[in-house]
Order: C-alpha cells, then structure tokens, then sequence
C-alpha cells in the first residue's frame, strides 16, 4: 500500500516539476539568483533530478546513473526542454524502481548510509518524497517571485 502511496505522489510531484519549469516565460529566468535566494529554479531541478535517480534510480533499481552533485549547483542555462526530458525520464526511473520494490525490501534497511544512523527504505522513500516537495514548492515560488510579469 506505502508503494501505490509513494508511487502517487511521487508522479503527482514530478508532473508538477515539469509543468513548473515549463510555465517559465523568460527561459533564462530559471537560472536567476537574486538577493537572499541560494539557489535558482534550474538547480534545484537538477538536484531532484540527481537525487532521485541516485537514491531511487541507482541504489534500489541498479541503473548505471552516476550523481554529479556539484554540477546540480553550478551548471547553467541547461534548456528548458532538456530539464523537461530529464524529468521525464526520472519518472520512468522512479515508477519503474518502485513497481519492484517488494514489501520485505521496504521493511529492511536501506542499502546506503545517508544520514547518521541507517534507516529502513520505508523510511528513506518517505524522506525522498517530502524532499522532492519541499523543492518543488521553492522553485514555485521563484517561478512567481522572478519569472511572473508585474
């Protein structure tokens, strides 16, 4: 049941994503950073993508993705539709990684150390799901702080 809840809002906020990064009007607003906003709507894109696909992607469905953290904060100007196929392809990544995740796999611990102490997958999957939407509501609100026309 946890598994048709995640896969739910896991594709619920990735369509999201991609119709965020899709409602900027000016492209090159994505990449804006401006006064106390760290980080702009492009790179948290390519965090979620680069989270996702490690975590979800690599370490429980044996992808061969290979995470570049520091490039999901430097990179620039990344076309908009090439962050719309990144999604994309993300949400076949998730869907199909979590369409086998069985419940004896979910129960046990998560196969990676990323926090202090290990935790179950369940767990993990959860954190995944709640970081995925904490990002998606700072790249909506600079959507319309700095894209949205006064």
């Amino acid at each position: 049941m946890l598994i048709d809840t995640l896969k739910t809002l896991f594709n619920c906020d990735l369509n999201k994503l991609k119709s965020e990064i899709e409602s900027y009007k000016n492209e090159a607003n994505l990449w804006i950073i401006d006064k106390s906003i760290a980080n702009s709507a492009g790179n948290l894109c390519l965090h979620l993508i680069g989270n996702l696909n490690t975590y979800i992607g690599a370490t429980l469905g044996g992808s061969n993705y290979i995470r570049n953290r520091e490039l999901e904060f430097s990179l620039r100007d990344v076309p908009k539709q090439e962050l719309t196929n990144m999604i994309e392809a993300t949400i076949i990544v998730v869907n199909e990684t979590l369409g086998k995740i069985t419940e004896e796999q979910l129960n046990s611990e998560y196969p990676m150390l990323v926090f202090q102490e290990k935790t179950s997958t369940e767990f993990f999957l959860v954190h995944l799901a709640t970081h995925l939407a904490y990002h998606l509501g700072q790249i909506n609100y600079h959507r319309r702080l700095l894209d949205d026309e006064l």
